[in-house]
């Protein structure tokens, strides 16, 4: 399973990519204001920093609103994927940009059905919310598990790229199910590498070794 980082911020995806923890990055209206600075800049400096995919949101609800501002955007950088909301304007935004070639996200996906219909429109990747489910008591990992049997069923290639995950079950759940990508705050991904043990394990290692009085060349 792939790992994108969903920021904004230039200084979390450099300290990630670094570290060879992330595979792309993933952005909305929301975080790029959070960031303070042109979003032009901001992309462009993420794909700077990245190969992978960056997700790059339109803010207009209209589809050839849509195609124009999508179009802006993917002449940023190659690595650019714009980003599109599931509503019909957003699949007939998405159907013409992967039409001439352009990464297309689909944003804010709830059922599987929507699901396949973002996949029919040509969608480079589904972005179901599994957090903003579970919060209305919904199950956000069962919409997982039925999209990845509906698009194993038909061929799919759209990617599943699990979003809004809030906890690290989410993440485990969604590489068992077969999640394609998952995106994660920066907080969660680096907690992901912690475990009591192993930090026990290597107070304890670390301590035998003092005692031993031997130092590494």
């Amino acid at each position: 399973m792939k790992f994108f980082v969903d920021t904004a911020d230039i200084a979390e995806i450099r300290e990630l990519q670094d570290a060879g923890l992330i595979d792309g990055v993933t952005t909305n209206p929301s975080l790029i204001t959070k960031a303070g600075r042109p979003m032009r800049d901001i992309v462009a400096e993420i794909c700077d920093v990245t190969e992978g995919p960056v997700s790059a949101e339109v803010t207009a609800l209209e589809a050839e609103e849509m195609i124009r501002e999508g179009r802006i955007l993917a002449e940023i950088a190659d690595n650019v994927c714009v980003k599109v909301p599931l509503t019909l304007a957003g699949l007939k935004a998405c159907k013409e940009l992967t039409g001439e070639g352009h990464m297309v996200n689909v944003t804010l996906c709830f059922s599987a059905v929507q699901a396949l219909l973002a996949a029919k429109a040509g969608a480079t990747f589904i972005s179901p919310f599994i957090g903003r489910l579970d919060d209305i008591n919904l199950d956000g990992m069962a919409l997982i598990a039925d999209i990845r049997r509906i698009y194993d069923n038909y061929g799919f290639e759209t990617e599943i790229l699990a979003a809004s995950i809030r906890t690290l079950n989410h993440v485990r759940e969604a590489a068992l199910i077969g999640a394609d990508v998952a995106t994660v705050p920066p907080a969660t991904l680096k907690a992901l590498v912690k475990h009591p043990l192993t930090d026990k394990g290597l107070e304890n290692f670390l301590a035998d070794w003092k005692k031993s009085g031997q130092t590494i060349g």
